[in-house]
């Protein structure tokens, strides 16, 4: 899966590549009509000439210099061509440089116009796609449904590999023609693709080969500061110290490398079978059980209100329950506000107010979705840093120096998330703290298959 910069330069050089192809459409509307004016003033001309005197051929009562304005205009068409073609080239010739590939169909579905990246990354000789089906073009039913999709809903978009296993993969865009038509915009994604699969190839080897290690050591250190805490006085405060805070800092290199192996499985797997009903409600209470240990040491409460009976949503049990685990971890770790500066406006809760304490979990069911949120009443998180806050390894420079955290868990959540159909969000203002919230489509009518 792509990450947000991905997608950012993939969406800059997609937005370019339609721009182009619609100047180019209108170029090529234009220069119909331009043809259209230069052969009736030809026409005109011609019989301006009959005479063979130079002068117009038209009853007396028109003005003899008719002959003179008619040439007049087709000068001024023919330069209005010349430039038409002119810009036409450039467009083109950006298009080809920027290595996009820009393809015209008529109403009938027939290619009317491909420049030469289209030819390349189609792999057909200069010239041949004029006049050919879609199917024959690209030799794949799927654009055609791309084709189809764009001609009822206006845009359309899709990926796929060209030739078997070993041809390029493309990103197709059809978009309809404000004119007629439609405009197919491709993209060679290939070497993207081949890089993301050595990132996650290379992630996925590195965790596995240290946790081993890592988990030996963090056995070690708990061994360590079980003796320690069995010798009495015999193990000096200091080292006491030390061994427990080795242990909490190979207990967060453990997490990490464990939430590594997690996000490169996700984003390098294939599309995800879902297959439990899982209940929200359920998954939430398990979570805060999970975490209450650690709500207690850090001063706070769970409280969980959700409903005896949630409709079921469709998807991978053990995910959801790490995306709930992950909120509430987060929620915990920096939800007490102790520190933090006042938002603008009203200012952090007041300290007599109980729910500054509590982190709350509520599961809320719609007509088509269950809703779950997570809502904290800690630092929370500047605007600036809001729209990044998903992104792998991004963390808030506010709360890198309260410590803790690998910039993770969130986009791993986002992963889950979005494989499951679902969406998230946050809603945070800084000093008064955050909600999260995830919303998941219901599980499907009995006898139906999700996947």
């Amino acid at each position: 899966m792509l990450g947000p910069m991905d997608w950012i330069v993939i969406a800059f050089v997609g937005l370019m590549a339609v721009a182009l192809a619609l100047a180019l459409g209108y170029g090529l509307d234009r220069e119909r009509q331009l043809e259209a004016a230069r052969a009736a003033a030809a026409r005109a001309g011609t019989a301006g000439d009959a005479a063979g005197d130079g002068s117009p051929d038209w009853p007396d009562a028109t003005p003899p210099d008719v002959a003179t304005l008619v040439r007049r205009l087709r000068d001024r068409l023919d330069a209005s061509e010349f430039e038409l073609d002119q810009q036409v080239r450039n467009a083109s010739y950006l298009a080809d440089l920027m290595g996009v590939g820009i393809v015209r169909l008529d109403d009938g579905g027939r290619l009317e116009l491909a420049n030469a990246a289209a030819h390349i990354l189609l792999r057909r000789p200069p010239g041949s796609l004029r006049g050919r089906t879609t199917l024959e073009a690209f030799v794949d039913a799927r654009v055609d449904d791309l084709i189809a999709a764009a001609r009822e809903t206006g845009s359309s978009s899709g990926e796929l590999r060209l030739d078997g296993a070993e041809g390029p993969i493309l990103v197709v865009r059809a978009r309809r023609s404000p004119v007629r038509g439609v405009w197919v915009v491709l993209e060679d994604v290939s070497e993207l693709r081949r890089l993301q699969q050595i990132r996650t190839e290379f992630v996925d080897n590195l965790s596995h080969e240290l946790r081993t290690p890592l988990s030996t050591v963090s056995l070690l250190a708990e061994t360590l500061a079980r003796d320690a805490e069995a010798a009495g006085d015999g193990v000096p405060p200091k080292m006491r110290d030390r061994i427990g805070k080795i242990e909490v800092e190979t207990g967060h290199l453990v997490q990490m490398v464990n939430e590594l192996l997690d996000l490169a499985r996700i984003e390098g797997g294939g599309p995800v079978v879902l297959l439990d009903d899982v209940d929200l409600g359920r998954i939430a209470v398990e979570a805060s059980e999970r975490l209450r240990l650690f709500a207690d040491r850090q001063g706070l409460r769970i409280v969980v209100d959700a409903p005896p009976r949630v409709p079921a949503v469709r998807g991978d049990e053990a995910r959801l329950g790490q995306v709930v685990v992950n909120l509430v971890h987060n929620a915990l770790k920096f939800g007490r506000s102790d520190g933090a500066e006042p938002a603008v406006g009203d200012g952090p809760l007041p300290p007599g107010d109980p729910s500054r304490d509590e982190v709350r979990v509520a599961v809320r069911a719609g007509d088509a979705d269950v809703t779950l949120s997570v809502e904290d009443h800690g630092v929370g998180i500047p605007k600036a840093d809001q729209a990044r806050i998903f992104e792998r390894f991004y963390k808030v420079d506010r709360v890198r120096v309260r410590g803790g955290g690998t910039g993770l868990g969130l986009a791993i959540a986002r992963h889950v998330v979005e494989q499951h159909g679902g969406r998230i969000r946050v809603d945070s203002d800084e000093g008064r703290g955050s909600t999260f919230t995830v919303t998941l489509p219901v599980a499907p009518p009995a006898g139906s298959v999700a996947v």
